[in-house]
């Protein structure tokens, strides 16, 4: 339950980082494909257009014009990728913006304020997402960090939601378990901040360069000591077999902007498979993307249109191909939810585990 409505889990976010989906889709399109959860970029919205300018706009539900439950990240793994313009504090993170190279600072206290500005309904912890492989004992100092900055921002986020005039006062914040592939680092980590009684969890610092199989043992590792009664996150994956794998391992929300990646690139996502519609052999094909999909554009138009579209480089392909791809991630969801609610998930995972990743 959330400010602007109930989840149901497991749940896909679509990524909106700059307040819109790369893509072209409105907030009426996410409703339209099926999005129960947005989620937008605290780093990028900070820098531009600014924090405080969507707070005078209303909040960044009134100003992309989305009524629905959204989530925003706290700029850590933005800071993590500017690695070569960044200085790690106990304060904070100095770097330079992307942008226009201007000096930034961001700490636990800098990323609640921009979050409570912004008014989204779950707020991320400022963290520090870890290089894989990175030395043990750099892991260790930088959890116990990470830590002490949860501390923050729990003080920081409970002050700016009961000032007068904020945005959304029932913001929620969901701490970050950190600690690389180190098995016993992640479990005391989780411990740690479980006994800070939050309303929801996060295993970060996957999907960053370690193997499939590396981040299902760690997901199994730490589920166990997350609190069983609290939302489970597992940030930036994945592909629609990564996904049903963390599901079988207990994770319930998921974010990645892959769906939408791919599909500019021509990768769209089917029930049998990935196809590459610029191969030449849908030059001619009258078919819809996929047989099963009931998407906007399965309905009306043929793989020969949509190659032709993003032959031609047209802006409507890229279109079309974020609406196909993330009403399947949706579709996904929602199917994975129905097999776990019949007891049938275990025969869902069988059927397409193998075959939903599978390149055509």
């Amino acid at each position: 339950m959330t400010p602007h409505g109930t989840v149901e889990t497991p749940v896909f976010m679509n990524v909106g980082t700059q307040a819109a989906i790369k893509g072209g889709l409105s907030a009426a399109d996410l409703r339209a494909i099926g999005c129960q959860v947005e989620l937008s970029n605290t780093y990028h919205l900070h820098v531009r257009p600014g924090d405080e300018l969507i707070r005078d706009m209303g909040g960044l539900h009134k100003f992309m014009t989305w009524d629905g439950p959204m989530l925003t990240d706290s700029g850590g793994f933005q800071i993590f990728s500017l690695a070569s313009l960044r200085k790690i504090t106990e304060e904070g993170v100095h770097f330079s913006s992307h942008v226009d190279g201007r000096k930034i600072f961001m700490g636990p206290e800098e990323s609640m304020r921009i979050q409570a500005n912004l008014g989204s309904d779950i707020a991320m912890a400022f963290d520090e997402c870890i290089k894989i492989p990175s030395p043990r004992d750099y892991v260790e100092r930088s959890c116990a960090r990470t830590y002490r900055w949860l501390e923050r921002c729990k003080k920081a986020l409970a002050e700016y939601n009961s000032m007068d005039g904020a945005i959304n006062p029932g913001q929620m914040l969901f701490g970050i378990n950190q600690g690389a592939v180190f098995h016993d680092i992640r479990i005391d980590h989780m411990k740690r901040i479980a006994e800070l009684d939050l309303p929801g969890y996060a295993i970060g610092g996957l999907a960053v360069g370690e193997t499939a199989q590396e981040m299902y043992d760690t997901i199994e590792a730490v589920e166990e000591y997350m609190p069983q009664d609290r939302p489970r996150y597992l940030m930036g994956v994945g592909t629609p077999v990564n996904i049903i794998e963390s599901v079988w391992r207990g994770v319930d929300f998921f974010d990645c902007v892959m769906p939408t990646r791919n599909g500019r690139h021509g990768h769209l996502n089917t029930w049998s498979g990935v196809i590459n519609l610029k191969n030449k052999k849908y030059e001619r094909d009258d078919g819809p993307i996929d047989p099963e999909c009931d998407c906007p554009v399965c309905r009306r138009y043929s793989r020969a249109y949509l190659r032709h579209l993003l032959k031609a480089e047209e802006v409507l392909a890229m279109r079309f191909a974020a609406v196909h791809n993330l009403y399947f991630y949706n579709e996904l969801m929602r199917r994975i939810r129905e097999a776990l609610e019949r007891g049938e998930f275990a025969a869902f995972r069988a059927k397409y585990a193998d075959i939903l990743d599978r390149r055509i």
